[in-house]
């Protein structure tokens, strides 16, 4: 899942939800062009340097002299830092096992259970997309200190969590909730009416890099605590345009909530 792209002059940077980074240059000579799937490109196949594909768009990279790829740095994910925890797509029981009880014997008990799942000393494969949903699927509060959490709640978590990835190998495209459209529960969905009890989802900013976290503050309240920390200013729900506010104001279930 691409989360964000920045631009700094003719450097672009494009980052993926597992912290994957792609880095290119432009200079005097490369250029991004963006079609419609099936469309014919205004410039030779050889000229490609990068082709990202979604649904209905392709986005390629022609001629650039730097392209790279590079991981956010995160401490916590630096080979360094220890033993890496199982590989939640193949490991077997017995591992899942111990990666429940790293969570439960985690070093930083005040550390939220949002930024703990994005630590692969725990487990591998858990990005930034599949926390937020494993959360909701849980109905934990992602902003529970892991430290309050029950051994039955870190089994829990990395059942949902081996879940998920495992019925994702195969697809091109994720769906962590079948049942919702577009195959995601919370993740970007922010401003829209939760699929399990109606409230609205929220998303922000949360941990050292900022990374965005998407949660329903009505059904995840498992181990909520009394205070939330704070993680700076949450994120716009939607273009801060006056038709968009007057558009989420109106939806049935903020006007049931502001009616008390």
């Amino acid at each position: 899942m691409v989360e964000w792209v920045e631009s700094h002059g003719k450097h672009l940077e494009i980052m993926w939800d597992d912290g994957i980074v792609l880095h290119t240059h432009l200079r005097m000579s490369g250029s991004w062009h963006l079609y419609r799937v099936g469309e014919r490109w205004r410039k030779p196949n050889e000229q490609m340097r990068v082709v990202i594909e979604v649904p209905d768009w392709v986005a390629v990279c022609f001629n650039a002299p730097t392209v790279e790829t590079y991981r956010e740095f995160d401490r916590h994910r630096h080979p360094g830092f220890g033993r890496l925890g199982p590989d939640l797509c193949t490991a077997p029981d017995h591992e899942l096992l111990e990666s429940a009880r790293r969570i439960a014997e985690y070093p930083d008990p005040d550390l939220p259970i949002c930024e703990v799942l994005l630590d692969q000393h725990v487990a591998c494969g858990v990005g930034n997309v599949y926390r937020s949903e494993i959360l909701w699927a849980c109905e934990l509060s992602p902003f529970a200190p892991v430290g309050t959490l029950e051994p039955a709640d870190c089994v829990q978590v990395i059942n949902a969590a081996t879940r998920m990835l495992r019925a994702n190998l195969q697809p091109m495209y994720r769906a962590t909730a079948p049942d919702v459209p577009g195959g995601m529960a919370v993740y970007g969905r922010n401003g829209q009416r939760c699929a399990r009890c109606g409230d609205t989802v929220q998303v922000r900013r949360v941990g050292e890099h900022a990374r965005t976290l998407y949660w329903c503050g009505g059904c995840q309240v498992r181990h909520q605590p009394a205070v939330e920390p704070p993680h700076g200013p949450p994120e716009r729900e939607m273009d801060p345009h006056p038709a968009a506010a007057k558009y989420l104001a109106d939806l049935p279930w903020r006007r049931d909530s502001l009616a008390g």
